[in-house]
């Protein structure tokens, strides 16, 4: 129940995102003259969900989970199209979760507030999308993993130096579980101007 009500209210959060890059995209097809680029640092705040397939319940039922969690982005954009960052996500819960570990038996363990940063490249089209691919790690008081992480970005800009975006990321874990993410955030540039 909780977890409908949570994915409704996320799900009407992403509509109102597409409706609003929708009217900015037309407002920037309006414009015929770009402004030269300039590298500048941007700083981006996240809320999203965490899911996670391989979840348990309190009763050790397999259930997929969803989970609150919140990102903390620091981008370098050096080029129009490439930047570099670090990207940290936190999911702010404890969950029980099956672990797949390639040595050993599938076995149940416990996670409590992982923390999840990655160096992460990222490739932006000429548009609104980007494209992230990077290597990190999930730390928690239980544990550590690698993982690799990809996603996807549409941005659109809502004044001079911020943005508005959604996200669709996952993160393979290795030798252990995985998370998808779907979130929606804003974004802040410092330094030169776009």
């Amino acid at each position: 129940m909780i977890v409908e009500k949570l994915f409704s209210k996320h799900a009407a959060l992403v509509f109102a995102l597409c409706i609003a890059i929708s009217n900015h995209s037309r407002a920037q097809e309006a414009k015929t003259t770009e402004e030269p680029f300039k590298p500048n640092s941007e700083l981006a705040l996240v809320i999203s969900h965490a899911h996670v397939f391989e979840g348990r319940n309190e009763s050790g039922e397999k259930q997929t989970l969803s989970l609150p969690s919140w990102s903390i982005d620091y981008t370098y954009k050096f080029t129009k199209r490439w930047a570099i960052g670090l990207h940290t996500d936190v999911i702010v819960e404890k969950f029980k979760v099956e672990n797949h570990s390639k040595d050993e038996e599938s076995e149940e363990i416990e996670r409590s507030y992982p923390v999840a940063p990655a160096l992460v490249g990222i490739y932006k089209l000429p548009r609104h999308w980007s494209f992230v691919l990077g290597f990190g790690g999930e730390f928690a008081s239980e544990g550590s993993y690698a993982l690799t992480r990809t996603g996807v970005e549409y941005s659109a800009e809502i004044s001079k130096g911020w943005e508005v975006f959604g996200t669709v990321s996952y993160d393979f874990k290795w030798n252990a579980y995985d998370t998808w993410a779907t979130g929606i955030g804003i974004a802040k540039s410092f330094g030169s101007a776009k």
